[in-house]
C-alpha cells in the first residue's frame, strides 16, 4: 500500500450563503505508470442546500425501503430457483454450480458496477439496474412458459443453463444498487449520522436473509416455480415504478471522475491506494470473510445434525434476527468516534462467540450463539462503509465499494469450498473415532458433531488473534488518523457554512 499522507476527501464549504456540499478537495492518487498524479475537483456536482437534512433523510428512507424490496425479490427468486432445481433433479452438482456461479459473478462484476456508479448519477444507476432486472425476470418467465419443464431440468440440454443464467444475471445486476446505495449515504446523510444510516443498511440485509430463507421454500412448495416467477416479476415491477417517483435533487449532475471504460480495475486500485491503509482495511475485511466462510459451510450441517429440517429452518430464521437487532443498535447509537476500533472489537467478539457456541452440543447455546454472532455482523459492515464514505471522495466511492465487494464476495465461497471437504474427509471422521472422541471430550464434550465444533473453535481463535494483531499495526493508526482528520475537516467546513 502507499505510504503517502492521507488526504481529506471533502470539505463542505459555504456557497451563496447556503449549505452546499462544498468542494471536493484534490485527491492524490498513486499514478499507476509513474506519471502525473490526477486531481479531481468538482464543487458543483452535489448541492445540499436544496433541501433540509430532514428532507434528505426521508428521501434516503425511501431509497432504502425500495432497495430492501428489490433485494428481497431477487433473493426470493434466486433461492427459489436453487430449491426447485434440487427438488426436481436431486443433483447437488447442479445446485453447487448455480450457487458458486452466483458468488463468482458478483465478484467478477463488482468493479464494473463500481465504475458505472462513479460515472453516472446514482439514482439513474438504480433505475437502470431495476429496469434490467425486470427485463431479465420477464425473459425467464417467458422461457418457463414456452419451454417444456423436462427440457429446463435436463442438465444435458442448453435450456437449463440459459434459464438459470437469465435469472442469475438479473439477480447479480441488482447488486449494482447496493453499491449506489452506499454512495447515496454520502450525498444525503449528514456526516455525523452516516454510521447510523449504514446500520439501517445492515438491517435491510438481515431482513433479506430472514424472509428468503422462509418464503422461497414455501413459495416453491405451495405455488410452484411458475407462480414464484410471476410473484417476483410483479414485485420487481412495483419496486421499479416506486423508484421512478423518487427524486434526489442534491446530485445536480454526475460528479467529474477519472473512471475510464466499463471495467476500471486500474482506477479502482488507484482509488484504494490513494488513502493510506485503506487497502489493508479491505484485506482485513476479506480475511474476516474467509473465516466467515467456515461458518457458511458448516453451520447448516451442524444445525441439521441437531434439529429436524423443519425446526432448523425456523431456528435459523430466528438466528438471523440478530442482524436486525445489530442494525437497529447502530441506527440508534452509531459506531462511536472511531468506527475502525469498533470493527476490530466486533471481530474479536465474533471470534469468541464462534469459538464457544458449539463448545457443548446444547441447542440453546447454538441458537443463542448464532443470534449474538449475527448481531455483530452489521457493526463490521457498517464500520467499513462509514470509513470509506468519510475518507474517499464521492467521485471514487463507487469503484472503492465495488473493489471491496469483489474481494469480499469471493472470500467466503472459496473458504467454504476448501473447508467442506477437509471437514468431511478428515476432521469429522477423526472426531467420531474412539480415540478422537476421547481426546476432544474434555474440551468439546460429547456428541455427533464434535468435528464441526473443533473447526468452529479453531476458526474463532484465529479471528480473535487477527483482531488483536490488527490493533497493534501501523495501518490501524494510519486509517484511524485519516478518518479523524477527514471528520474534523468536514466538521469545520460545516460550521463555517452555518
Amino acid at each position: 500500500m502507499t505510504e503517502q499522507e492521507p488526504v481529506p476527501p471533502r470539505a463542505a464549504a459555504a456557497s451563496d450563503g447556503g449549505k452546499r456540499l462544498g468542494e471536493d478537495v484534490a485527491v492524490a492518487s498513486a499514478a499507476p505508470d509513474g506519471g502525473d498524479v490526477p486531481h479531481l475537483t468538482d464543487p458543483d456536482a452535489v448541492d445540499t442546500s436544496v433541501r433540509t437534512p430532514a428532507q434528505r433523510s426521508r428521501t434516503f428512507a425511501g431509497i432504502l425501503v425500495n432497495t430492501a424490496a428489490a433485494n428481497l425479490t431477487t433473493s426470493y427468486l434466486w433461492f427459489a430457483l436453487t430449491f426447485w432445481v434440487y427438488l426436481e433433479t436431486r443433483n447437488v452438482i447442479a445446485t453447487g454450480v448455480v450457487g458458486g456461479a452466483y458468488m463468482l459473478l458478483i465478484a467478477a462484476s463488482s468493479i464494473s458496477f463500481g465504475t458505472f456508479v462513479d460515472r453516472y448519477r446514482k439514482l439513474g444507476v438504480m433505475r437502470f439496474a431495476a429496469a434490467f432486472t425486470l427485463v431479465m425476470f420477464a425473459l425467464s418467465g417467458a422461457m418457463f412458459l414456452l419451454t417444456p419443464t423436462a427440457w429446463l431440468l435436463d442438465l444435458a440440454r442448453p435450456w437449463f443453463w440459459v434459464f438459470t443464467l437469465v435469472i442469475l444475471i438479473g439477480a447479480v445486476v441488482e447488486n449494482m444498487r447496493n453499491i449506489a446505495l452506499s454512495t447515496t449515504v454520502t450525498i444525503l446523510i449528514e456526516p455525523d449520522r452516516r454510521a447510523n444510516a449504514n446500520g439501517l443498511v445492515g438491517m435491510v440485509q438481515g431482513l433479506m436473509f430472514i424472509v428468503t430463507s422462509v418464503l422461497s421454500g414455501l413459495s416453491v412448495g405451495l405455488l410452484g416455480m411458475g407462480w414464484t416467477i410471476a410473484v417476483a416479476l410483479a414485485l420487481t415491477a412495483l419496486a421499479f415504478l416506486h423508484l421512478l417517483t423518487l427524486r434526489m435533487p442534491e446530485e445536480v449532475r454526475a460528479a467529474a471522475t477519472d473512471a475510464h471504460g466499463s471495467f476500471d480495475l486500474r482506477g479502482s486500485l488507484a482509488a484504494v491506494l490513494a488513502i493510506s491503509g485503506l487497502f489493508a482495511l479491505i484485506l482485513f475485511s476479506t480475511f474476516n470473510n474467509f473465516i466467515g466462510g467456515v461458518y457458511m459451510a458448516l453451520m447448516d450441517p451442524y444445525g441439521l445434525e441437531m434439529f429436524p429440517v423443519e425446526l432448523w429452518g425456523i431456528f435459523s430464521a430466528v438466528g438471523f434476527t440478530g442482524i436486525l437487532v445489530g442494525g437497529a443498535l447502530i441506527g440508534k447509537f452509531g459506531l462511536g468516534s472511531n468506527p475502525l476500533r469498533t470493527l476490530l472489537l466486533a471481530v474479536a467478539l465474533m471470534g469468541f462467540l464462534g469459538a464457544v457456541f458449539t463448545i457443548r452440543e446444547w441447542a440453546w447455546l447454538y441458537i443463542a450463539g448464532i443470534w449474538a454472532y449475527l448481531v455483530l455482523v452489521p457493526f463490521v459492515e457498517a464500520a467499513e462503509q462509514t470509513v470509506i464514505q468519510q475518507v474517499v471522495p464521492l467521485q471514487r466511492q463507487g469503484r472503492v465499494f465495488g473493489f471491496a465487494m469483489a474481494f469480499e464476495s469471493a472470500a467466503s465461497p472459496v473458504t467454504a469450498f476448501l473447508i467442506a471437504p477437509i471437514a468431511q474427509f478428515w476432521i469429522i471422521p477423526y472426531a467420531r473415532s474412539a480415540d478422537g472422541a476421547a481426546q476432544l471430550a474434555p474440551l468439546l464434550g460429547e456428541g455427533t458433531s464434535r468435528g464441526i465444533a473443533l473447526v468452529f473453535l479453531v476458526a474463532g481463535v484465529i479471528m480473535i488473534i487477527a483482531a488483536v494483531l490488527a490493533f497493534l499495526t501501523p495501518v490501524y493508526r494510519r486509517v484511524s488518523a485519516s478518518y479523524a482528520q477527514a471528520a474534523a475537516e468536514e466538521a469545520r467546513a460545516t460550521d463555517t457554512a452555518a
